[in-house]
């Protein structure tokens, strides 16, 4: 489904529906060094400290690649995009049960590491030539059924949009 915005002239292009728990990345971890048997350099090693990062990435790219199976147009997008993303967060068993609470904590991750790992997983599924092709983003974290677009588990929906002078 394409709808255009009128006020901006942006161009929906793609919704990606993820299931599973949203994993930020960003936070490495000193591994030593090694050597770089072609050139001879010495660099450090750093890893991945969450282990969460990979199934949430391999989930994204495998959520991606399902919805460009049924969106029309041409896929890699290029050009200047528009993302849009309701990230759900598990709620902590303490968290009060009948008020709105807010995904503040260590444990729901902070916006802008969720945005990378999942900027990352939809450019390894091919929705977009790169993911420095988005320059405007709008993000929520939510609990389960505390916002109008939040899933009814963990996930994240995900809405990308082609902005004027774009090229598909």
């Amino acid at each position: 489904m394409t709808t255009t915005a009128p006020e901006t002239g942006r161009e929906l292009r793609l919704t990606i529906v993820v299931h599973g728990r949203p994993a930020p990345q960003g936070s490495k971890k000193y591994a030593g060094h090694r050597r770089n048997s072609a050139s001879g350099r010495v660099s450090a090693v750093l890893v991945e400290q969450s282990k969460r990062v990979k199934p949430w990435r391999a989930l994204v790219t495998a959520a991606t690649r399902q919805a460009l199976t049924t969106a029309p147009g041409e896929f890699p997008l290029d050009g200047p995009l528009a993302a849009e993303i309701v990230f759900t967060v598990r709620k902590p068993a303490s968290a009060p049960k009948r008020r709105r609470t807010w995904p503040t904590t260590r444990d729901s991750g902070d916006l802008d590491k969720l945005l990378r790992s999942t900027f990352d997983g939809i450019a390894d599924g091919q929705a977009v030539v790169d993911d420095s092709r988005i320059i405007r983003v709008t993000a929520t974290k939510a609990f389960p059924s505390e916002h109008p677009e939040a899933l009814p588990e963990p996930g994240a929906i995900i809405r990308l949009y082609t902005l004027p002078g774009a090229t598909a």
